[in-house]
């Protein structure tokens, strides 16, 4: 299994599954799983020319703490099973604001409640917005 300390910006490759994935592949991987788990208001932001943190945020809401738990727990089970295993991850437990980092993709999960609260959106407001594919 890789571990996302060891992907290479740009390309991800699993050695487990014997295929291999480019960030954007990534992206639309995490929004996919989103949108199968009723995610709402999905939004992907290419941070890449403002910060050196990521070079993708996936921002996603979930309407209750368990449904919050349930994105990270299935984007997480997704990408193991693809041998992509999270740097870090927070806040999965308390289910308000779960944070997977991947590397070069973060994925924020939210509660709305806190999404509105802290508003990532506004924050990032200069990052291109990249479309999600059904």
């Amino acid at each position: 299994m890789i571990t996302a300390a060891s992907v290479d910006t740009g390309y991800i490759e699993s050695f487990l599954g014997g295929f291999s994935l480019n960030e954007q592949e990534l992206v639309q991987m995490i929004a996919g799983v989103c949108l199968e788990e009723k995610a709402r208001d999905i939004l992907i932001l290419n941070v890449s020319e403002l910060t050196i943190i990521a070079d993708y945020f996936i921002i996603a809401s979930g309407r209750t703490v368990i449904q919050v738990k349930a994105l990270a727990d299935a984007v997480e089970m997704k990408l193991k099973e693809a041998g992509i295993m999270p740097l870090r991850k927070d806040g999965v437990v308390q289910g308000v604001w779960a944070v997977l980092d991947y590397g070069s993709v973060i994925v924020h999960l939210f509660r709305q409640e806190e999404r509105d609260y802290y508003g990532l959106e506004n924050l990032w407001g200069d990052a291109r917005e990249v479309s999600v594919e059904d």
